[in-house]
């Protein structure tokens, strides 16, 4: 995932500078030029003519860790002895470990945890396989699954250089929602070999989180696992993005005096997130969606290159509209970005209808900064964490998975998505709700609990929870 140009990230540079050479006011002067800012200086060692110091560094931008080096490399008397990156020490070792449940301390404990006693339990699953449910890790434990094909911001950077991402992933299903959760990158990008691979490790897990497979692959991935697991799999780069998205939107058109179903809604970006996001636009009850891509509109009767974009242009765009985004986007209530960045303008902004909203999720950089749009938007919303409002996939899949695995659903339906954006959306308040505000705090501790039960409910309701019903 790569940083924002605005994010920030502390170094610590060690460094042994000669006193008779150079003094620390030259050092701090060459770390200000090269976009760093000291935060604390410790004296490490001294000498008779030198002094070992680590200085603490802010950076803001990517390239910054590199440029200062250089930088200090290059005045007389200094030299680097060590760079300590804080995010890299996170991952030293990585991020996630595996540990037991109970501690065996006697050879009674060995022999049921083991042999002989695990021999029953094993027989007991052979006779009721569902049995596995309960007496295995798959009643809590998923696999997060890439070939890393499509990693957010950084794309095919192949499975290995993927694994922080999904070991990230796993951390987060853990820590919010309790769910234990395992990374799996696979070292191919054939869509056979990632099934029938995908379906043999099946066993030992209770939901599949597909996530960075890139497109159109990742539509078939899915869906045939959906057809031949038995088990919940989730594309959250699809899905995931979806379910927010709709939340956010449910809160942004209350604010607006507006209805989801009224809107005409720009969607620019016709990849795995856009037609997702259209599909629970479209089972959320808008009727007036226009898909856009680098080519113009979506409309029907066009030959397109693959199955998606096919049904995307059969199911949207009902005026027929043609053109570039600025052709299209003319009276549009809601833009909705799921492409690159800079490629809404103000004046496509000022083309919309009154109270516009405008949901540029590309990330690191959004179709449109939020500064160029400000006073011309009602309601702003993008994919970054340092503007209000960001559309987080967070905020969905630790409590949906926790929800599917607590009633062991074999699947997530279209009903139990708009379930979990209308949990979401409701952890914000009538008196909490306004402009900069319509879409709850990943550290919301309400999310997931609410996600959960929301879930739960919709899947009983709609006939995919195997787990007898609480209260029968």
């Amino acid at each position: 995932m790569a940083m924002p140009k605005s994010a920030s990230s502390n170094i610590v540079v060690r460094v042994e500078m000669d006193r008779e050479k150079v003094s620390f006011g030259t050092i701090a002067t060459a770390i200000d030029e090269a976009g760093g800012d000291i935060v604390a200086v410790d004296v490490s060692g001294t000498g008779k003519n030198a002094d070992i110091r680590d200085i603490t560094v802010n950076i803001t931008e990517t390239n910054s860790k590199d440029l200062v080096t250089r930088i200090l490399n290059k005045l007389p008397g200094v030299q680097v002895l060590q760079i300590s990156d804080q995010t890299f020490l996170m991952h030293l070792g990585g991020k996630i470990e595996v540990t037991p449940k109970m501690t065996i301390k006697t050879r009674d404990d060995l022999s049921r945890v083991y042999t002989p006693g695990v021999a029953n339990v094993c027989m007991a699953i052979h006779e009721d396989p569902a049995s596995a449910h309960t007496l295995t890790i798959k009643r809590n434990t998923i696999a997060v699954v890439s070939d890393g094909t499509a990693v957010l911001g950084l794309g095919d950077i192949g499975p290995m250089a993927a694994m922080p991402v999904m070991e990230g992933k796993a951390m987060l299903f853990k820590q919010l929602a309790g769910v234990d959760a395992f990374p799996i990158c696979l070292d191919t990008q054939d869509t056979e070999e990632i099934i029938a691979t995908i379906k043999r490790i099946a066993p030992a897990f209770g939901g599949i989180n597909l996530e960075d497979i890139s497109s159109p692959r990742c539509f078939e991935i899915e869906q045939r696992l959906i057809d031949e697991l038995d088990i919940p799999v989730f594309h959250d780069d699809q899905h995931g993005t979806a379910v927010v998205l709709l939340a956010g939107l449910y809160n942004a058109v209350k604010l607006a005096g507006k209805r989801l179903e009224d809107c005409k809604i720009v969607l620019c970006g016709i990849g795995a997130a856009g037609i997702a996001c259209t599909k629970i636009l479209l089972s959320a009850g808008a009727t007036r969606i226009v898909g856009v891509d680098r080519d113009g509109a979506l409309v029907r009767g066009q030959a397109y290159a693959h199955e998606a974009w096919q049904w995307y242009a059969e199911h949207t765009n009902p005026q027929m509209e043609t053109g570039a985004l600025s052709d299209v986007i003319a009276g549009a209530d809601i833009f909705i970005g799921v492409s690159g960045p800079g490629v809404l303008k103000p004046s496509d902004i000022r083309k919309m209808a009154k109270d516009p909203i405008v949901f540029a999720m590309a990330n690191p950089t959004p179709e449109i900064a939020p500064e160029e749009a400000e006073g011309l938007v009602r309601v702003m919303a993008t994919g970054r964490s340092d503007y209000p409002n960001q559309i987080n996939n967070v905020l969905c899949f630790p409590g949906l998975f926790r929800g599917v695995l607590d009633c062991r659903a074999s699947r997530v339906t279209e009903e139990m998505k708009l379930a979990a954006a209308k949990a979401i959306a409701s952890v914000v308040s009538e008196a909490e709700l306004n402009e900069y505000y319509i879409i709850p705090s990943v550290f919301n501790p309400n999310v997931a609990d609410r996600v959960k039960e929301a879930v739960i409910q919709a899947a009983y309701a709609s006939g995919v929870a195997r787990r007898r019903e609480r209260g029968m």
